[in-house]
């Protein structure tokens, strides 16, 4: 039987980047591209965020493409446009609130493509804007849902269809 320590970091089965957001300025809507530069400390080359202090927390932002129904039947919707949600990177196939650490002496990593690694480095949770993009109950209905943050370790070239697997120094 296998202890907690290495469950944790067992990960048979890679995942998928299906989409790439970039959000260029506070209030100005998130655009799609097929491909970016992740930048080591900083972020995703074009978003806003890589002009932040380097080595924050909040260098990149992904979503769980599996959580898009779910907040669209929690909000009554038949789907809900995952540009508004205004989060970075969206992959299927990987859960990834699972690929956070749970030992320090033991951290987790996320490659993406050949290139990029990134470490997750909390939760992302909704804020309140998220009621005037998607309506009465969008806070509510993303909390648990909102993706996680991370930070760049490794710099590289990121493209939609990208493999995204995670696992102890992958």
């Amino acid at each position: 039987m296998q202890d907690l320590r290495s469950l944790s970091a067992e990960f048979p089965f890679a995942g998928r980047l299906e989409a790439i957001f970039l959000r260029p300025a506070r209030d100005v809507p998130a655009q799609a591209v097929q491909e970016v530069r992740a930048l080591e400390g900083l972020g995703l080359e074009g978003d806003r965020k890589v002009g932040g202090r380097r080595g924050g927390k909040r260098q990149v932002t992904l979503l769980q493409a599996e959580h898009l129904p779910a907040v669209a039947a929690l909000l009554r919707r038949d789907a809900i446009d995952t540009a508004d949600l205004r989060r970075n990177l969206v992959v299927s196939g990987l859960n990834l609130l699972a690929a956070r650490t749970l030992f320090a002496d033991q951290p987790l990593h996320l490659r993406i493509g050949d290139q990029v690694v990134l470490e997750i480095s909390g939760p992302c949770e909704p804020c309140s804007k998220m009621e005037e993009r998607l309506g009465p109950g969008a806070y509510n209905a993303l909390r648990g849902h909102g993706g996680v943050t991370a930070r760049v370790l490794q710099g590289g070239r990121l493209a939609v269809g990208d493999g995204v697997r995670c696992g102890v120094g992958v």
